[in-house]
């Protein structure tokens, strides 16, 4: 299957421009970042002005047409494809959203070199001819399904990661824990830091990074209360952590509450909505996904 072309952004130079330096209106007019400039001027269609290659030293004359690529030229992020299942939300030349199953991993790691959705992403671009890498933007804990966004070249990768934790990329995530908290909303304000000895575990600690999360109840059951979560940080393993402290830890949860499987096989945790804006265009946009059955039957 034939490649499909790279992806490549341009502008026509205003007479406000003429006179300005290649690198200037790289920086300035499309946003690009010294790391994507450094990696992108050694290749032969790198920058192109009017179509021709040239150095980031030269100025520009009004009307001319500056494009820039921002696809990979190669792979350099170590990860193999292999084939797997994929539930795409979105997809664009520059973004890819996806539904993430419970019980898959987002990155390879020890013990799982061809089974993650890393592996999965870079088997779906071969097969469709889309010559990139794997560009991850945030992560979902294994057994937490749900949205997750991965940019499809470098320079979308460093503006969505810039967005994290501000009010322009924003994560609502669904669970199920232990108990009903006694109030109906509130903020966990507790930093989170690691727990010694090991290399998974977290817990609250007054040394660790800061961490805040929104929570509210909107449904009990069973014993049980369905929570609304949304994070104004990012720690491993922030809403499993601040849950436990409330004294609510998500059901399933083999690490911070009690593991059941004949409840559910996983922490019952969802990553029910997300917002961001559009790397390219600054588009605010939004997807839902629906919570999956195995947290839908626990209330």
């Amino acid at each position: 299957m034939p490649l499909t072309q790279p992806r490549r952004l341009s502008l026509t130079v205003s007479p406000e421009q003429a006179g300005e330096k290649v690198d200037t209106l790289l920086r300035r007019g499309l946003g690009l970042s010294g790391t994507v400039i450094r990696r992108v001027k050694w290749l032969e269609d790198g920058i192109l002005l009017d179509g021709v290659r040239v150095h980031t030293g030269v100025r520009v004359r009004s009307g001319q047409v500056l494009s820039v690529r921002l696809t990979d030229p190669a792979r350099h992020s170590g990860v193999l494809p292999a084939p797997g299942p994929l539930d795409f939300v979105y997809e664009d030349e520059d973004l890819l959203i996806l539904n993430k199953a419970p019980g898959v991993l987002c990155h390879p790691g020890h013990g799982h070199f061809s089974d993650t959705l890393g592996n999965f992403i870079l088997d779906y671009y071969d097969r469709m001819g889309i010559p990139a890498d794997f560009h991850p933007v945030h992560r979902l804990d294994k057994g937490t399904s749900g949205l997750l966004a991965v940019a499809k070249h470098p320079h979308a990768q460093e503006i969505l990661k810039r967005q994290l934790h501000t009010p322009a990329f924003r994560r609502v995530y669904l669970a199920v824990c232990d108990g009903v908290p006694e109030a109906e909303a509130g903020v966990i304000d507790a930093p989170i830091g690691r727990v010694p000895d090991s290399l998974m575990a977290r817990r609250v600690d007054p040394e660790g990074q800061a961490a805040r999360t929104r929570w509210q109840v909107l449904r009990a059951a069973r014993g049980r209360a369905l929570v609304r979560l949304e994070l104004e940080s990012g720690r491993t393993h922030q809403i499993r952590v601040h849950m436990a402290h409330l004294g609510h830890p998500l059901t399933g949860d083999f690490l911070y509450g009690t593991e059941d499987r004949s409840l559910i096989a996983r922490p019952a945790l969802h990553s029910f909505q997300l917002y961001l804006k559009h790397p390219i265009t600054g588009e605010a946009m939004k997807w839902e996904a629906p919570m999956p059955e195995d947290m839908a039957g626990l209330v």
